[in-house]
C-alpha cells in the first residue's frame, strides 16, 4: 500500500514533490482517458494494497522471499488492461510518465534520507521509562516540520528501539512514534510533510500552515502524548525490574557531518522549488525539468557523501541495512504503476467513475464541504498515499492557491489537515510509516500487522479527528 514513505513517501512527499513540479494538465500527457475507464481497471491496485496487507499476515515468509515479484506481477496487470483500453504508446507514455517524473523522485529522496539519517549514531545508555519515550516522541514531533517526517524518522528509530528492545511490550512505542513524528509533527511546514510540500510548489505559502493548524496540531500533538504517557505506564508497571546497572554512559550524537548534509537535503529541495530555468526535456509526452533532474543529481551525491564520510561503525552500531529502502523501492514502484489508472479516473472529475467524490464535497450551490473535505481527503489519503491525494483535491477545490489561502482557508485547511493527520492511519499513509515499521521488525520488535495497526491507530486517532470536526477553534469546518 503506499507504503508516505514508506520511506519515500514522505518521499512520497518528494516524490510528490516531482508530481507538483508538473504542469497541471501532465496526467493528460499520457493520453488516458480516465472518463472512459471503470472501476475494474482499479482492481489491480487494490489487489496490489490487499497483498501488502495480508501477504506478512497470511504467509509471512513467502511475502518476505518475493514481495517484489508479487508488486510485479499487479503492476503488469495493470499496465496490460491499459494496452487492451489505450494502445501501447499512450501505455507507455503513462509509465514514463509514472516512473520518471512521480516516482524517480520520490526514491530519490527517500533513499538520501535513509543513507544519511542512518549515519548519525546516537550512543549511550537510555532507559525506556515513560518519561524518556514520551521525550523522545516528543522531540521527533517538533523536529519534524524541520527536518520532515521521514529525517525526524530516521534518526530517532533506532535508539527508540535500542531503549525499549529489553521491555516486554514495546510495540506500542513504535505505533505512537509512527503517528507522531512520521505524521502529525510534519504538520507546520512544506519541509515536515509531503502533501504540504506538494502545496507549497502549488504556490501556497511557506508559513501558511504554520499560522493556520498550528493550535490544532498542538491540540492533536498533546493529546496523543497524553494518551501514550497514559499507556506506557500502564505498560511499564507490568514489567520486570530491570537489573541493577553501574553507571549510565551519557548520549553522545556521532556522525554529525550528516546533520549537514541533511540540511543541504533540505536547501536543496527549497532550490528546486524556487528556481525555475524554463529548460525541460520530452520523454514521451513527460516533461522532465532542469530543476528537478539538478535536484536528484545533488541528492544522490549528498546520500554518496554521507557513505564515504561516515565511519562504516556508525552504520553498523545503529543496525543499518538495505533492506528496509529496497522493500519501499519495490512495493512503491508497484504502487506507482497500479495506481495510473486510479489517477486518471480520479482526474476525469464529473466524467469519471469517481464522480460522486467531487459531488460529495460540493454542496448544492457549490459551496465547498469542508467536513466532507477533511475526511474524505484523510480516509483517501490513508490509503492511497497522502501526497497524491493533497493533490487531487486541491485540485478539485479550483487549484487557485491564493483564493484557497484566503476566501477558501477553511477547506485548505480541511484538504491540509486530513491529508497530514489521517496518513497515520495505516502503513502506506505516509512514506516513513512503512519504513520504520520494517526497521523495527528487523530489530526484534512484534510489529501489528496491516489491519492490526489499522484498527490501534483507529481507536486513538478517529476520536481526535471527530474532535476537530466539531472544533470550535479558527478556521472551524463547515458541513455545508
Amino acid at each position: 500500500m503506499a507504503v508516505d514513505t514508506l520511506f519515500a513517501r514522505y518521499g512520497s512527499a518528494l516524490a510528490v514533490s516531482c508530481l507538483v513540479l508538473l504542469p497541471q494538465n501532465a496526467f493528460a500527457a499520457t493520453g488516458l482517458d480516465g472518463a472512459a475507464m471503470r472501476w475494474p481497471y482499479a482492481l489491480p491496485f487494490t489487489g496490489l494494497l490487499l497483498s501488502i496487507a495480508l501477504g506478512p499476515l497470511l504467509f509471512a515468509k513467502f511475502w518476505h522471499h518475493h514481495y517484489g515479484k508479487i508488486a510485479a506481477a499487479w503492476s503488469l496487470l495493470a499496465l496490460a488492461s491499459l494496452v487492451v483500453f489505450a494502445g501501447g504508446m499512450s501505455t507507455l507514455a503513462a509509465l514514463v510518465h509514472a516512473m520518471l517524473a512521480e516516482y524517480l523522485g520520490f526514491i530519490v529522496l527517500l533513499f538520501s534520507l535513509y543513507v544519511v539519517a542512518g549515519g548519525i549514531l546516537i550512543t549511550g545508555d537510555i532507559r525506556a521509562t515513560p518519561a524518556t519515550n514520551a521525550g523522545i516522541l516528543a522531540l521527533g514531533t517538533l523536529g519534524a516540520s524541520l527536518v520532515g517526517t521521514t529525517g525526524a524518522a530516521m534518526i530517532l528509530i533506532r535508539p527508540l528501539i535500542r531503549a525499549n528492545r529489553p521491555r516486554r511490550h514495546n510495540a506500542h512505542v513504535v505505533v505512537f512514534f509512527i503517528i507522531l513524528v512520521a505524521n502529525v509533527g510534519g504538520a507546520l511546514s512544506p519541509l515536515g510533510d509531503p502533501p504540504l510540500f506538494v502545496g507549497f510548489l502549488h504556490g501556497v505559502d511557506f508559513f501558511w500552515t504554520t499560522r493556520t493548524i498550528w493550535l490544532q496540531t498542538a491540540i492533536v500533538a498533546g493529546l496523543l502524548l497524553a494518551i501514550f504517557v497514559a499507556v506506557d505506564i500502564w505498560r511499564f508497571r507490568s514489567e520486570p525490574s530491570p537489573p541493577e546497572v553501574g553507571p549510565l554512559e551519557p548520549v553522545r550524537i556521532r556522525g554529525l557531518v550528516n546533520l549537514v548534509l541533511i540540511a543541504a537535503i533540505v536547501v536543496s529541495l527549497l532550490a528546486s522549488a524556487m528556481w525555475k530555468p524554463g529548460i525541460a526535456f520530452d520523454i514521451l509526452g513527460t516533461k522532465l525539468e532542469l530543476e528537478d533532474v539538478v535536484r536528484n543529481v545533488v541528492l544522490l551525491a549528498v546520500a554518496a557523501l554521507s557513505v564515504w564520510l561516515t565511519p562504516d561503525e556508525h552504520r553498523q552500531a545503529n543496525g543499518f541495512t538495505w533492506e528496509p529502502i529496497r522493500e519501499v523501492a519495490k512495493l512503491f514502484a508497484g504502487i506507482f504503476v497500479a495506481i495510473i489508472p486510479v489517477i486518471a479516473m480520479l482526474n476525469a472529475g464529473h466524467h469519471g467513475a469517481f464522480a460522486w467524490l467531487l459531488s460529495a464535497v460540493t454542496g448544492p450551490d457549490g459551496a465547498p464541504r469542508e467536513v466532507a473535505y477533511f475526511w474524505f481527503t484523510g480516509l483517501m489519503s490513508a490509503f492511497l498515499d497522502n501526497a497524491p491525494t493533497y493533490l487531487l483535491f486541491f485540485q478539485l477545490a479550483g487549484g487557485d492557491p491564493q483564493t484557497l489561502m484566503h476566501e477558501m482557508s477553511g477547506t485548505l485547511a480541511s484538504i491540509s489537515m486530513g491529508a497530514v493527520y489521517m496518513g497515520a492511519l495505516t502503513y502506506i499513509g505516509n512514506a516513513p510509516n512503512f519504513m520504520v515499521s520494517s526497521i523495527a521488525s528487523e530489530n526484534g520488535i512484534e510489529m501489528p500487522s496491516f489491519f492490526g495497526y489499522l484498527l490501534r491507530a483507529g481507536a486513538v486517532l478517529i476520536p481526535l479527528f471527530l474532535l476537530l470536526t466539531f472544533l470550535p477553534v479558527a478556521p472551524i469546518l463547515r458541513w455545508h
